[in-house]
Order: structure tokens, then C-alpha cells, then sequence
């Protein structure tokens, strides 16, 4: 009972802790098991020995029967909510098909009706052993002992804990001992072994395989909590992993754009230099007359043509354009669309003396 109150508050603190997590009802189940088997022993003790009712009475025995069914329904509840890699055994998948609700209610039905016919058919009958009543609930124990098995050590192998195989294999050996004990007729005892020493197997067997089970179950428990706060802890580290790699590739980006930005900073400030620069330079009134001509006509005419127009010499006009391209330092094949472009930009078309219909 104490043990039942102990996992009932684990499953609590890990319900709250974990939310809504299907695998922390496994605790829930396993702690109403655990509780069945102390009310139980509790219910028996007090018949036995506070009212004196003999331990073959029919009803007990049918109690102890129906006290084993409805643990066995809380394992087979349990089960599915331990996990492991592997394929889940038969019984398991078949609990998983059903909503607890619907579970609880099929395996109360059937067990009723299996119990009604026994009872039916034994309690009348004085010529039917009250052992054979057990037979009811041994094709069920062997099947939950033999899906606890499995779920057992496939959950230890996977969390790299073979070394508790051996004991969940005893486990089972304990509980078809403790099975057995319970279907051979009293009278047939004496062939094999006294009463006394009879009595004291099926005690230390019932104690044993109940210890070792709650042990098991126990440490599944903790190991299933230590890994899943493994797993939480990776998986928040990988988090955490993910989201440094994504700063570091925004923080790149950000270099590369700032690389971008210090270079258009650096052309800006170039060119915002040469405009001062030539904003300090001084031409005469003739250069800008001639660059006033040029930007005007540059496109359609020569120099030639724009000399003759403005009625002086081709060298003397050359000469002027010669003067003008030191004083702004241009020079190369486009020094003219050069000229022109400064021109238009610096507002010298005022100066030019041409029209645009100019011959």
C-alpha cells in the first residue's frame, strides 16, 4: 500500500512535469497494479484472521481471483506506455487498439462472464476442488507474465541494461511457480511435500515474484525518466545548436552586407570628393563659352564645325578644349562625351553663344 501512494505521487509530479505525455500513464496504471495487490492482501488478512474465514472458503478464493484479474487488466494497461525500439509484442498491439475506456470495459465483460460460469458450475458443486477456480485467471497471468517479459527486455535492451534480463526472466519463472501453486490440490500435497514446507513455497514465491515485479518496474520507471531528461536535454542542445547556426550564418550575411555598404560608403565619399574637387576649379569666361558650344552641339557637330560657327580658328578651339581637359583631368578616346557630360551637369550650356539650329 505504501508503495501503491509512493507511485501514485511519482506519477503526479512527472504528469505535471511532462504535461500530457502519453508515456507517464504507464506510472498511473502501474501504481492502481500495485494498489490492487495491497487492498487485496488487506481485504484477505482481515477475513483470515480477523473473522476467522478459512483461506479455501469459495468466496475468497473467488475474491483473490478477481483481485488477480483486475491487476492483470492495470499491466496489461501499463504496458504499451513502455518504450522501446522494437516491435511491440501481439498483446501489446492489441491494447493499443482500444481507448482505456473501451479496454476496461471489454476485459470487464469478458472476465465477468468467464467468472459467472465457474462460479455457476463450482459453487454448489462440493465434488470441484476450490483451487480449480484459480484456472480462470492462470491462462490470463501467463499471458500478462509473458508480455511483461517482453516489454521488459526489449525496454532493458534498448537502454543498454541487459544486465536486468536475468531478473526479469526470474520474474516470470516466479510467477508460473506462484500460478502452479495455486491450481495443485491440497490433498495431493502430502505426495511430494508436507504441508508446511507447501505453504511456505507458495508465501515466499507470492512475496518474491511481487517484490522483483515492483522492483523491475521501478527501475524501468527511472530509467525511462533519466531518459527522457537525456533526450530533453540533446534535443534542447540541438536547439540551441541550430539556433547558433542560424546566427552564424545571418551574422555573415550581415558582414557581407556591411563589406557592400562600407564599399558603396567608399565610392560615395570618392565621388563626393571629386565633385568638391571640382567644384574649386576655375575656368575663364572663353572655356566656358567653349564648353557651353560644346555641350550644346558636341553631339551633331566637330570641332571643326563648332570652331567655323563661333568664327575662330580650329586650333585656337582645339587649344581651348586642350586647356580645359588639363584643368579637369580628363583625358583618354572619350575625352569629348567627358567634356560634354561636365558641361551639362555644371549648368555651362548658359554660356554657350550658338543656337541649337546653328549651320
Amino acid at each position: 500500500m505504501i508503495t501503491a501512494i509512493v507511485i501514485q505521487r511519482i506519477y503526479k509530479k512527472e504528469h505535471n512535469a511532462a504535461g500530457k505525455k502519453e508515456g507517464v500513464k504507464g506510472i498511473l496504471w502501474f501504481g492502481w497494479a500495485i494498489f490492487v495487490w495491497g487492498i487485496g492482501a488487506c481485504i484477505t488478512l482481515l477475513a483470515v484472521k480477523g473473522l476467522g474465514v478459512s483461506p479455501s472458503t469459495s468466496w475468497l478464493i473467488y475474491f483473490g481471483v478477481c483481485v488477480s484479474l483486475l491487476n492483470s487488466m492495470f499491466i496489461l494497461l501499463s504496458l504499451p506506455s513502455i518504450e522501446h525500439t522494437g516491435r511491440p509484442s501481439a498483446v501489446v498491439r492489441f491494447v493499443a487498439r482500444f481507448t482505456e475506456k473501451e479496454f476496461i470495459f471489454l476485459y470487464g465483460v469478458i472476465m465477468a462472464m468467464l467468472v459467472f460460469v465457474f462460479f455457476a458450475a463450482s459453487y454448489t458443486n462440493v465434488a470441484i476442488d476450490s483451487a480449480l477456480i484459480w484456472l480462470i485467471d492462470i491462462p490470463i497471468s501467463i499471458l500478462v507474465a509473458l508480455a511483461l517479459l517482453q516489454a521488459l527486455n526489449k525496454a532493458f535492451f534498448n537502454r543498454q541494461m541487459r544486465f536486468m534480463v536475468l531478473p526479469s526472466t526470474v520474474l516470470f519463472i516466479l510467477i508460473l511457480i506462484a500460478v502452479t501453486h495455486r491450481i495443485v490440490p491440497v490433498s495431493k500435497v502430502p505426495e511430494v511435500l508436507n504441508n508446511g514446507t507447501w505453504e511456505l513455497v507458495g508465501i515466499v514465491t507470492a512475496v518474491s515474484f511481487k517484490f522483483l515485479f515492483i522492483l523491475l518496474f521501478s527501475i524501468l520507471l527511472y530509467s525511462w525518466k533519466f531518459l527522457s531528461e537525456k533526450e530533453e536535454k540533446e534535443s534542447r542542445l540541438e536547439s540551441v545548436l541550430e539556433q547558433q547556426h542560424r546566427l552564424r550564418t545571418k551574422n555573415k550575411e550581415l558582414l557581407r552586407s556591411n563589406e557592400a555598404l562600407e564599399a558603396t560608403v567608399a565610392h560615395l565619399g570618392n565621388e563626393l570628393h571629386q565633385l568638391r574637387e571640382s567644384s574649386k576649379i576655375e575656368l575663364s569666361e572663353r572655356q566656358k563659352e567653349v564648353l557651353g558650344n560644346l555641350a550644346l552641339l558636341g553631339d551633331q557637330k566637330s570641332y571643326t564645325e563648332i570652331a567655323e560657327a563661333m568664327h575662330i580658328s580650329v586650333d585656337g578651339f582645339q587649344a581651348h578644349i586642350h586647356q580645359i581637359k588639363k584643368v579637369l583631368k580628363v583625358s583618354g578616346t572619350s575625352g569629348k562625351h567627358l567634356l560634354i557630360k561636365y558641361a551639362i551637369e555644371n549648368d555651362l550650356l548658359r554660356y554657350a553663344t550658338l543656337g541649337p539650329g546653328t549651320p
